[in-house]
């Protein structure tokens, strides 16, 4: 490892786990997946064996609170806690009453930074700013930016708009109390993965209307088209931990008409004229349900004049930018950090 990182006994024995030869894991799970010319990872065949062993969890089901409890138990495991940066706790103001948030700095910024205001992911339904801790410690890490990363109400409790509503108010916030974080004024990007990479891109859409807008935005294997008619919605619809059944479950959470798929900040790949949308760099990865309407939204605001660029991770699942312990893990989610952060300071005016 590279970075200070805090590794209980169950994290090192995690981590023996995935060094094993590719040729033990395939004698204990079998062959890796072979599809449209990429192959799993080997330690991404033995997480997947493992979950059709029942041995991973893999957070299915129809509880809510089972799945939520299954989250934490998975990302406390996969990703350990780096050390090296300062982390507080606090609320800012938001539609419903005070939204938690949680900042990040690392001890190597000095000064006033631009701000990365980042939204997990968990189907909008499941995550918390805990599930995503090892994650935002990284982006603060390797980015050079402050992180704010916000706990915007879940569904099925608080449906759409509600998430959105907070999402936009925790951004607006930051950006107008630039102080309170020590950060560079008006110099404030978004980013999210998954459900959070939704939020994320459906900020941006939002207040281009109203302002003030962010400078860049990241997103990480996002949902961008809630239609779900991605080909890649059916090719991966089983095997890869997400699966279709679970997205249509979590659409199922996060709606309450079906008719609200069309609305762009629900499908941010809907939304008119996108050419003045932020800079945008976009992660998939090859065995991924949502992997074709990320690399979908990136072709159009590419063609619409927006300075886009997406890499597709062509051996790893949806969640690898919470693997810290798989071989090559922590170097993938540095790099998304570093070049998140390149993209950010690069906006910055």
């Amino acid at each position: 490892m590279s970075e200070p990182l805090h590794l209980t006994p169950t994290h090192r024995l995690i981590r023996r786990a995935f060094a094993m030869p590719p040729s033990l894991i395939e004698r204990l799970v079998g062959p890796p997946a072979q599809i449209e010319g990429r192959t799993v990872a080997p330690a991404v065949n033995l997480v997947l064996g493992m979950a059709r062993r029942g041995l991973a969890t893999t957070g299915n089901g129809d509880d809510v609170a089972q799945r939520r409890r299954d989250i934490r138990r998975s990302t406390s495991l996969m990703l350990p806690r780096l050390h090296g940066v300062r982390v507080l706790d606090r609320r800012v103001p938001g539609p419903a009453g005070p939204i938690p948030v949680r900042v990040y700095r690392s001890h190597r910024t000095i000064g006033p930074a631009p701000v990365i205001v980042y939204y997990h992911g968990g189907g909008w339904a499941v995550g918390d700013l805990d599930t995503h801790d090892g994650s935002c410690r990284m982006l603060a890490r390797h980015s050079g930016c402050v992180v704010v990363s916000v706990a915007y109400r879940l569904a099925p409790e608080h449906p759409f708009p509600a998430p959105l509503d907070d999402a936009v108010a925790a951004f607006g916030y930051v950006h107008s109390h630039p102080q309170e974080f020590a950060a560079i004024p008006g110099a404030v990007a978004v980013m999210g993965d998954s459900a959070g990479g939704n939020l994320a891109a459906a900020v941006c859409v939002v207040t281009r209307e109203t302002g003030p807008t962010p400078i860049a935005q990241s997103l990480v294997y996002p949902a961008t088209d809630l239609r779900m008619g991605m080909p890649s919605i059916e090719t991966f619809a089983e095997g890869f931990l997400l699966g279709k059944a679970d997205m249509l479950w979590y659409r199922e959470q996060y709606l309450s008409e079906p008719s609200q798929v069309l609305d762009p900040r629900v499908s941010p790949l809907l939304a008119d004229s996108p050419g003045d949308l932020p800079p945008a760099r976009i992660w998939t990865a090859g065995f991924d349900p949502l992997r074709d309407e990320g690399m979908a939204y990136a072709q159009r605001l590419t063609e619409a004049g927006v300075d886009c660029a997406a890499v597709c991770m062509d051996d790893q699942i949806h969640g690898f930018f919470g693997m810290g312990l798989i071989p090559g893990g922590m170097g993938m989610i540095e790099d998304v950090c570093r070049t998140t952060g390149e993209i950010v300071h690069a906006s910055v005016q």
